[in-house]
């Protein structure tokens, strides 16, 4: 890493609860989080914002300064599938929302461990079925249709191209997966090489999924382990290099390919877990926003 991107990386980690070492309740970890000082960053600008609910799951919509009918994204905020929430995710929603000339509806789904696997995979569908049947009432197209979610959001979103898929619908055009959890299993190379360089740690995750699966075996939580990647939407798989999931992230880009799935996918150098959120200090995080935002609009045209 650069000694920016080294010092973004240490300023994160420092108001961040040091999951499975002295953290080991999801509430302290919220609490921790909540008493963190927030940073007044700059927000993209986006036509209008509204708080909604997508049937039983709340939601919070972005619409662009675009003509309708716009194409619609269901975005997956990440955080473990225990933290995080619209507010934490709002600066990368609105970035999608511009960039991509898109409505973007972000999902508060329900969080584990008061609601384990499946609860967030199910409201993840609900929503995008959702978005589906209400497109055109929104002010946008039905037709062109997207899923997209950072780390455990990038597993809701591939879950739920996955599940599209088996349960004859919604139809996704793209799904938009940025270091996105894949494989309950943790024992790839970057778990080793990568265990605690970066932003999210080894440990970290092994408490985030014990936390998501209670002690269950996760392979249906796990994109990476469905029997048939064929016929999903065209992908767009972003990944960091000091990062414990890259290389599942990586691996599911290329079973994506294999089973002729067109696939975009780039690992970001230098770059560590949840780099996309912080546009407005690294570089490689607006250079990767862009390159998610084009190719929503280039899978939704």
């Amino acid at each position: 890493m650069d000694r920016l991107t080294r010092r973004v990386r240490d300023a994160m980690t420092a108001g961040f609860p040091a999951l499975g070492e002295t953290v080991l309740d999801a509430a302290e970890a919220r609490a921790v989080l909540a008493a963190a000082p927030v940073p007044d960053v700059p927000r993209t600008p986006v036509a209008r914002v509204e708080d909604r609910a997508a049937g039983d799951v709340p939601v919070r919509i972005y619409w662009p300064d675009a003509p309708a009918p716009a194409p619609v994204v269901v975005f997956f905020h990440g955080g473990g599938f225990v933290l995080c929430d619209l507010d934490s995710h709002d600066g990368l929603a609105r970035d999608l929302c511009a960039g991509a000339g898109a409505i973007v509806v972000s999902v508060d789904y329900r969080r584990a461990p008061e609601h384990r696997h499946p609860a967030a995979a199910d409201d993840a569908y609900a929503a995008a079925a959702w978005a589906h049947a209400h497109a055109a009432e929104l002010g946008g197209d039905p037709g062109r249709l997207a899923v997209a979610g950072d780390s455990a959001g990038g597993a809701l979103a591939a879950l739920t191209a996955l599940r599209a898929r088996d349960g004859g619908g919604p139809p996704l055009r793209h799904q938009l997966l940025v270091y996105p959890v894949t494989d309950a299993a943790m024992d790839t190379a970057s778990y080793r090489d990568h265990a605690a360089d970066g932003f999210l740690t080894a440990k970290a995750m092994a408490w985030y999924w014990e936390q998501y699966l209670g002690g269950a075996d996760g392979r249906d939580a796990s994109p990476l382990r469905a029997a048939d990647l064929s016929g999903l939407p065209p992908a767009c798989v972003i990944t960091a290099e000091h990062d414990p999931l890259r290389d599942e992230g990586e691996a599911y880009a290329e079973r994506l390919a294999a089973a002729g799935v067109p696939v975009e996918a780039r690992r970001f150098p230098g770059t560590f877990h949840g780099f996309a959120g912080v546009t407005h200090v690294l570089p490689a995080a607006r250079e990767a926003v862009a390159l998610a935002a084009a190719a929503l609009r280039r899978n939704l045209a």
